[in-house]
């Protein structure tokens, strides 16, 4: 092992930058990893831009990613069930203590719970970091055996971990949601999360599923991965949009999952979703905004938040291993570490769907 750690560090809002940090060591709880892969999230380029994401203000220069795999190189002398050379997805947020949300299996809500790249917390995009080894989930051997191919080396291994980050938000919005069989959903957004979130109603049963978005590439990309139907946005006003969605699915959804977090796109999903339905709300927007609560009240339309996720890593790996899902067409672009600065410029753009970066130097492969 090198002492060569790049990180991509966030100083200020616009101030980015690669620098050299320590190899940090693990506590008896925690495993030091060699990163391979890092996704960068929506999160992390606002965090760059505007230095803050609601009441989460940068103070301190940080680490920015959380959507990782690594490679296990040292592990804590309380860790048994990980050694050197294990394959693992990172689940980002650790509680700190153990809660009254965290005794109600909602660590995710814990007010002191541990999130990498969240101020203060540093992230994982670096060549080397320690993480709890409790939020360490190791590879399937038989996914192992199924991906390995050549000079490849499990590099479909892990995209696929990787990607179960923010395969975990689709399976928390879907749960929270209560898509099940046969379910008709809305999706609002053909981003990374309204894509997955299309790829895990679908697993779980949904039987017709209609997505929106301003651009026809991403929902071309929706329709690959199986959206039944696809409806661009123009400038219609929200009630019209919604009545396009009936129009299309021959009913009003039962289920409406909202990633975008625009004030219009909440308010179609309001209106689109059928009395006694479920409206979540996956997407971050304005601190207000303006949405037909009346509307929603007087047809019982239950409008429901959410907050990253919790206990759906296991989950993800498993629709992962078993192929119920398939995200590798999400990822669109790979850099490698060294050229952050351009991967980061790219997600900002909006270019492909979701932007990887190659932290493992020793593999470097498109």
């Amino acid at each position: 092992m090198d002492q060569d750690n790049l990180s991509v560090v966030v100083h200020s809002a616009g101030n980015i930058r690669l620098e050299n940090r320590p190899v940090p060591q693990p506590g008896p709880n925690e495993v030091l990893l060699r990163m391979h892969s890092v996704g960068i999230c929506g999160s992390d380029v606002h965090y760059w831009q505007h230095g803050r994401i609601g009441d989460f203000v940068l103070k301190k220069p940080m680490v920015l990613g959380h959507e990782a795999s690594g490679q296990v190189l040292k592990v804590g002398s309380a860790v048994e069930h990980l050694k050197p050379g294990d394959r693992v997805a990172i689940e980002p947020g650790v509680p700190r203590e153990i809660d009254e949300f965290c005794k109600n299996g909602c660590y995710n809500l814990s007010p002191t719970i541990f999130f990498c790249a969240t101020p203060p917390d540093d992230g994982n995009l670096c060549r080397y970091y320690v993480h709890n080894g409790n939020f360490c989930y190791k590879l399937p051997d038989n996914v192992t055996v199924f991906y390995l191919s050549g000079r490849h080396l499990c590099l479909l291994i892990f995209c696929c971990v990787q990607n179960s980050q923010f395969l975990s938000v689709g399976i928390h919005a879907c749960r929270r949601a209560g898509v099940t069989l046969g379910s008709t959903v809305f999706v609002c957004g053909a981003g990374p999360i309204g894509l997955v979130s299309l790829l895990v109603a679908k697993a779980m049963g949904a039987s017709q599923v209609v997505i929106s978005d301003l651009s026809a590439d991403r929902l071309k990309k929706a329709k690959e991965l199986g959206a039944d139907f696809a409806v661009q946005v123009q400038r219609e006003a929200p009630q019209e949009l919604a009545q396009k969605v009936e129009g299309l699915l021959g009913c009003m959804p039962e289920i409406t999952i909202e990633c975008t977090g625009a004030e219009s796109c909440i308010q179609t999903g309001i209106y689109a979703t059928r009395s006694g339905g479920v409206v979540v709300l996956v997407g971050l927007g304005p601190e207000m905004v303006n949405v037909p609560l009346v509307n929603a009240a007087v047809r019982e339309v239950d409008i429901r938040g959410i907050f990253r996720y919790c206990n759906t890593w296991p989950m993800a790996i498993a629709m992962l291993a078993s192929k119920k899902v398939d995200v590798k067409p999400l990822v669109t672009h790979r850099f490698p570490l060294e050229q952050a600065l351009e991967a980061f410029e790219t997600t900002r753009k909006g270019l492909g769907v979701k932007v990887m970066l190659k932290c493992d130097k020793s593999d470097q492969n498109p």
